[in-house]
This record gives C-alpha cells, structure tokens and sequence, in this order.
C-alpha cells in the first residue's frame, strides 16, 4: 500500500506542478532574479501547492493515515497558506514566526512526554521550519534533503508516511533540478520542514522517554541535519558581527561553496551527503540507546 501511494503522489507531482507554474503566471506569483538570489531568469514560485494538496490528498483517501497525521494535516496547511501570503505580499517576520511556533505546539502537545521535551521539541519543529526555508536558495537543495530525511525515516520502519511523501517530493524535484522551471517558494519550503520534523518528532518521541535534555538536543540537532545546522551556524555568525540573525546574506553554506566555483550538482552531492551522515548518526545514536 504505501509503495503503491508513492507511485501515485510521484505522478501527482510530475503532472500537478506544470498546474502550478501556469497558475503562478496567471496570478504573477514569480520569482524576479536580482539581490541575493543566483538565478538568471523570471521564475514561477508556487511548486509549494502541489505538495500541499499531495499531502492532504493522501492524507484524506489514506485508510490508515497514522494518529499524528490529521495533526500534522492542519498545521502543515496552516504553515502553507501563511508561507503562501508571504510569497504574495511579504508579512512581518515576527508574525510567520509566531504561526510557526502556534502549530509546532499544536502538533506537539498530545505527546505524552514531560513538559521540558515538549518545550523542547516545538522550538525544534519551528526552527526546522524555518531552517528549510533558509537553505532553499539553490535549486534541489530544499527538496533533496527533504526526500533524504524522508527516505531514512523510511528505512528507520516508518513506510506507511514516509515512503508516500518521498514519492511527492520526488515528482516536484524533476522540475526543480537540475534546471529549475519553477521555485517552492515560502510557502513550499516551510511546509517541507514542518512536515518532516513533525512527523519526525512522532516517530522519536516514545525513544525519548528517560533521557536527558542534553542528550535530546544532540540528537535533535543532529537529526534537524544541513537545515538546522546551517541556520544556526549562520545566526550565531549574525550575533557576533551584531547584527540581526534574521538578516538575510549569502553566508549559509551553498552560497559559500558555490561561490568557491563550485557547480551546483557538487555543491548538492556534498551536502546532501553531509545530511544524510549526520541524520545518519542522529539514527545511530538512538539505536545504541536501546
């Protein structure tokens, strides 16, 4: 069952997103190159709404979705549509984050862990959020480490979300790489973290039972990957040059690595194996924990 709703959200993603490219022609939801963005040419950027209704599809005809999912349902379309207003008409930094953080605490609070994990864990799924959206700024790189995590949660012996999801994710990205006819946009890329560190945070809280909160951090930082890593690393830069850790610049590391001439199918190779060591380990880790 799940390798056959795979095979169906792959070809919701091939035939759904061409959809969305004339739609964000129509409606003039385009990308225009120019500041920090590397791309030469006017871009459609609303690829994020197929793999929102590819999810809530599949969500709905799903005969055994999983306990989490009408959760994660929610406050991924919620997460989607507030990413999508900003693609429109830009919003306050200060409010998408507030969202963010309103529908990672409206996934996480069934859990039945101690209020310290809970704390924990929707500050996490809020930054990996936003951390998905930070690194999309090369094209592949957002949906590449998506379909990455998503694949080894799979192998972790979770298929019956994951190996759909990677399906979705797999028929978006032909027409995001290696040339990109069409962006996520906000709205995509914050869906994508919010789905995955959601669904993540299900999967792992039973595991998380006993240990301690250093412990967990590790492993959710580890676990978090390329995204979370790198918004971090470029934040605590941010601070110590004083400036805002929202700022925006071409520090985070595909923009570094590129800028050092390398192309941009090497540049994804190395962090796409970067992310999958570290989400790697996170898995490891928790297996030697047993």
């Amino acid at each position: 069952m799940a390798f056959f709703s795979a095979i169906l959200n792959f070809m919701w993603g091939i035939i759904a997103t061409p959809v969305s490219m004339r739609l964000s022609q129509t409606f003039r939801l385009m990308d225009v190159p120019g500041g920090r963005k590397m791309h030469a040419n006017v871009t459609p950027r609303g690829a994020g709404i197929v793999l929102w209704t590819g999810y809530l599809v599949w969500a709905l005809v799903n005969p055994n979705p999983g306990v989490e999912v009408p959760y994660v349902a929610t406050g991924a379309t919620l997460v989607f549509l507030v990413g999508y207003m900003d693609d429109m008409h830009p919003l306050p930094p200060l409010k998408r984050l507030l969202v963010h953080l309103a529908t990672a605490a409206w996934v996480i609070v069934p859990l039945s862990i101690p209020i310290h994990q809970r704390v924990l864990l929707i500050f996490w799924v809020a930054g990996c959020t936003n951390a998905y959206n930070f690194v999309d700024g090369m094209d592949g790189l957002a949906l590449s480490i998506a379909f990455v995590t998503s694949y080894l949660a799979y192998r972790g012996g979770n298929p019956y979300m994951w190996l759909p999801f990677c399906g979705l994710i797999a028929g978006v990205l032909i027409w995001n790489f290696p040339f990109a006819r069409t962006f996520l946009g906000d709205g995509g890329a914050t869906l994508l973290g919010y789905v995955c560190s959601s669904h993540l945070a299900w999967d792992l809280f039973p595991r998380f039972f006993g240990m301690s909160i250093h412990l967990m951090m590790v492993i959710l930082l580890l676990i978090g990957g390329v995204p979370v890593v790198d918004t971090l690393i470029a934040m605590i830069r941010r601070i110590l040059h004083r400036r805002s850790p929202f700022y925006p610049d071409r520090g985070h590391a595909h923009h570094i690595l590129l800028d050092r001439k390398m192309r941009t199918w090497q540049v994804l190779c190395v962090l796409i194996a970067v992310h999958a060591f570290l989400v790697g380990t996170g898995y490891y880790i928790l297996t030697c924990l047993r």
